[in-house]
């Protein structure tokens, strides 16, 4: 079945300007033309659908969320608030609306195990398509290391979908990055430093793991296929982590102190995946030294990033989403308008460049010949404000591969 949109304006992912009076013709789940409707032809029989007065933007990407968390509470990180069957059909439910709200894609970085995966590729529930690492990996006392604040183990693997994450040592880490990689990951998930709301002690200019541990991690990672995705928030655990030659920096909200930081990731081609939006939450939190540590690292982070596009560092969107609820996942992109980005840099920071940072530009992130057909139909311009895509009723249509996945249209 061959669909076209046609009449919208194209923003096509690139960074080219945008196209009025558009058309994009699909072939099944690909994208086999767009560009000028006037340069474009397609079958008689092909299926039209008249996008006049609206905005076309590729499928969007979160590079950052963890769907199957749903508070930072200890019962339930550990599963002891619900049971199980009610916790995964609450992340079924989050699965839905984050499709729903037009990510056709979402690198979750920690806790979804990779049955989600299956259930969304085999239709059995409606979810982007995913990119897993399963769970982090840290060293005893990091932020992969669930245990209780008295130090107890107490259902720490509660869940037997998602392996243990623990290794110290050279040889225990590369084991683990074996043992994600045989329970699904896509991608492996490090931390190198604790974290806004890690527990008091552990905090985001803290250091886990040593740089032998890390480049047998991402030496292991990398044997197998798989990226290295690494919490980083500032520190001497930041720079260990650049020098392990991690794929992409989590956070790093102190990129900012140590300027030849920034100018290494440039070089290296290293993505900076800044989370803006856990620490506008974390600003607000109940526990006092979450709260401190969030208000404190604020101007750095808004520096790294400012001074990051400087440098010419790619720059992915995520929300860290999970531990504080799930918002809606376009709330980074407004998030990094107000850091330095322009509406249309955060707009690629969503799809072109966040395909980049998964290692999916040749699938997804641009609308262009070949590409997968994930689409949104919006009705407003996110070029004058990227809150429009805040708004569900603005979303009319999502496509993903080519078959609709949200209609929000009215009676024609």
């Amino acid at each position: 079945m061959i669909r076209v949109l046609t009449g919208a304006t194209l923003i096509d992912g690139t960074g080219a300007a945008p196209v009025p009076d558009a058309a994009v013709v699909m072939d099944g789940d690909r994208i086999t033309a767009a560009g000028p409707r006037a340069a474009l032809s397609w079958p008689s029989d092909a299926e039209l659908v008249d996008a006049r007065g609206r905005t076309v933007i590729p499928g969007l990407i979160d590079a950052h969320d963890h769907l199957a968390s749903h508070g930072y509470g200890l019962a339930t990180r550990w599963g002891l608030d619900e049971p199980a069957s009610t916790a995964h059909l609450r992340t079924a439910r989050v699965l839905a609306e984050t499709l729903a709200m037009g990510y056709t894609t979402v690198r979750d970085a920690g806790g979804l195990d990779a049955g989600f995966k299956l259930a969304v590729d085999q239709g059995l529930i409606p979810g982007p398509r995913l990119v897993l690492a399963v769970q982090i990996i840290s060293p005893t006392g990091g932020i992969g290391d669930r245990v209780s604040p008295s130090g107890h183990e107490c259902c720490g693997a509660y869940d037997p979908l998602l392996p243990e994450s623990v290794a110290n040592g050279p040889d225990a880490v590369r084991d683990v990055v074996r043992t994600m990689v045989r329970a699904g990951a896509d991608v492996i998930k490090t931390a190198t430093t604790g974290g806004a709301s890690s527990r008091a002690g552990h905090g985001p200019l803290d250091a886990a793991f040593t740089l032998g541990e890390m480049e047998a991690l991402v030496a292991e990672s990398h044997a197998l296929g798989r990226r290295v995705m690494c919490h980083a928030l500032g520190g001497p655990g930041l720079r260990t982590a650049l020098e392990a030659g991690v794929d992409s920096i989590e956070h790093g909200c102190y990129l900012d102190e140590d300027p030849t930081l920034l100018g290494q990731m440039a070089v290296q081609g290293t993505f900076f995946v800044p989370t803006l939006t856990v620490y506008v939450y974390h600003r607000e939190s109940p526990a006092p030294h979450v709260r401190e540590r969030a208000l404190a690292l604020y101007p750095h982070h808004v520096a790294s990033v400012r001074r990051a596009l400087e440098l010419g560092v790619p720059i992915a969107a995520g929300t860290d989403a999970g531990g504080h609820g799930h918002p809606r996942n376009s709330l980074e992109l407004k998030y990094l308008v107000e850091a330095g980005l322009s509406p249309m840099q955060a707009l690629r920071a969503a799809t072109q460049w966040a395909a980049r940072c998964l290692g999916l530009e040749r699938e997804v992130g641009t609308i262009e010949k070949g590409r997968l057909a994930d689409l949104v139909v919006v009705n407003g311009n996110p070029l004058d404000d990227v809150t429009v895509l805040l708004d569900p009723a603005r979303l009319e249509l999502v496509y993903k591969g080519g078959a609709i996945c949200a209609d929000r249209r009215g009676p024609s």
